[in-house]
């Protein structure tokens, strides 16, 4: 006969007592979760349609991103699930990136880095308030894994920040 266990952690963010805790992280994890999955749609999108010769370098940093920030997404789902929630399915998927949307103008590639910068700092401000949630203890692995992926935002934007100076910059003008 089949038993199921009943034994539970006594402390840490899979303890009866911190039910709350893990209830509001496991929330913020599945927000993180639809943010990458949002971008991996926006940067598959924004690496097919550009046109240019100056666009090549965005379009082979996008598609390189395009596989780390969907590993983000199961990494977030993964630990949606080790907490004992449900990763969502497409039904619960609302759009938020206005600003990652491909132009109109498929030669304009400025759109498509600055919009890049604003979801890498969205991410960025999110992961740094799910440290925050669970730093002091409250969930050390989720924290770590955070960080992590935080690091890798963190230098996402820096390179498309590092695209947009290149763009921008007066010599990049045609004569």
């Amino acid at each position: 006969m089949a038993t199921t266990s009943k034994l539970q952690a006594t402390r840490g963010v899979l303890s009866e007592g911190s039910r709350s805790d893990r209830d509001e992280i496991v929330e913020m994890l599945k927000q993180a979760y639809w943010m990458e999955m949002e971008t991996v749609m926006s940067y598959v999108s924004c690496s097919i349609n550009p046109d240019g010769l100056r666009a090549q370098e965005v379009i082979e940093a996008l598609e390189k991103d395009v596989l780390e920030e969907l590993g983000h997404a199961r990494q977030f789902g993964q630990r949606i699930k080790e907490l004992y929630g449900v990763v969502p399915g497409s039904m619960e998927f609302t759009a938020e990136q206005t600003y990652l949307q491909p132009p109109a103008n498929q030669s304009d590639i400025l759109p498509v880095i600055r919009g890049v910068i604003e979801a890498e700092t969205g991410a960025i401000d999110h992961y740094n308030k799910i440290i925050e949630m669970c730093d002091g203890g409250v969930d050390p692995v989720t924290a770590d894994m955070v960080t992590t992926i935080l690091a890798d935002e963190e230098g996402h934007r820096r390179l498309f920040e590092g695209f947009i100076k290149e763009f921008e910059a007066p010599s990049a003008l045609p004569n």
